[in-house]
């Protein structure tokens, strides 16, 4: 394994942010650079501390930790900016995947963004890029809209809006509406839309269940609803 004094990029710099990926599931998915630049930054900003409290635990690693969550994102992102501002080195994580992609971290980009403070990504697992590239979908362009709202009139208007993209939807849904919003794709887009629908992407029970709207909405009907769910919707004239 690569040490940091063979590699800078392994080092974390003072007055810089680390935007770091984190395993959606499989812990082998960290990346070594990751893994250095949270075990040696001044600060992780994390949605969840007993979450990352724990991934460190597991690597070996402590660090202080300071909760960045979506209740109080927008108070704590200029604070942390201001540290990073006096050199402190910073690295945001969400509870699972890239910080940012509907999950906390935008705002403190932003903060150091408007400050002219570096801001570094390591990259590593993506749930929504992981299901697209194992799909069998288009990959040559795609819209990802991260979580609908909760209320079924607002899916049912994204997807009447939506009918005609050119390019493959991506979307988040929870264990709650996964069932619901497949029924509302077969409503509204047709029981022939090619679509995919992922669960626990990378763990023991990953679940890809790809082709004809109509026939995934059966096949997931069989199947555990628990877990975090990925969707893709293929443009309408695509023929896998």
């Amino acid at each position: 394994m690569t040490t940091p004094a063979a590699n800078p990029s392994l080092t974390p710099l003072p007055g810089h942010l680390y935007v770091v990926a984190t395993p959606i599931g499989n812990m082998a998915d960290l990346t070594d650079r990751a893994r250095s630049i949270l075990g040696s930054v001044d600060l992780v900003a994390c949605e969840d501390t007993r979450t990352t409290g724990a991934m460190l635990t597991r690597l070996g690693l402590r660090r202080e930790l300071k909760p960045y969550h979506e209740h109080n994102e927008a108070e704590v992102a200029d604070r942390l900016a201001e540290q990073i501002a006096l050199g402190k080195s910073v690295a945001v994580v969400s509870d699972a995947g890239t910080p940012g992609l509907s999950d906390p971290g935008f705002r403190i980009v932003r903060a150091c963004r408007r400050r002219g403070l570096p801001v570094v990504p390591v990259p590593g697992a993506c749930a929504v890029t992981a299901v697209l590239c194992a799909s069998g979908l288009p990959t040559n362009g795609f819209f990802f809209a991260g979580f609908l709202p909760p209320k079924s009139a607002a899916r049912i208007a994204f997807l009447q809006k939506h009918r005609d993209f050119d390019y493959t939807l991506a979307l988040y849904e929870s264990c709650h509406r996964i069932g619901k919003f497949t029924a509302e794709i077969v409503e509204v887009l047709g029981s022939d839309r090619v679509i995919c629908i992922a669960k626990e992407v990378t763990k023991l029970h990953e679940t890809f269940l790809v082709g004809l709207a109509s026939d995934v909405k059966a096949r997931l009907a069989k199947i555990s609803l628990k877990g975090e769910f990925v969707v893709l919707i293929a443009p309408k004239d695509f023929v896998p």
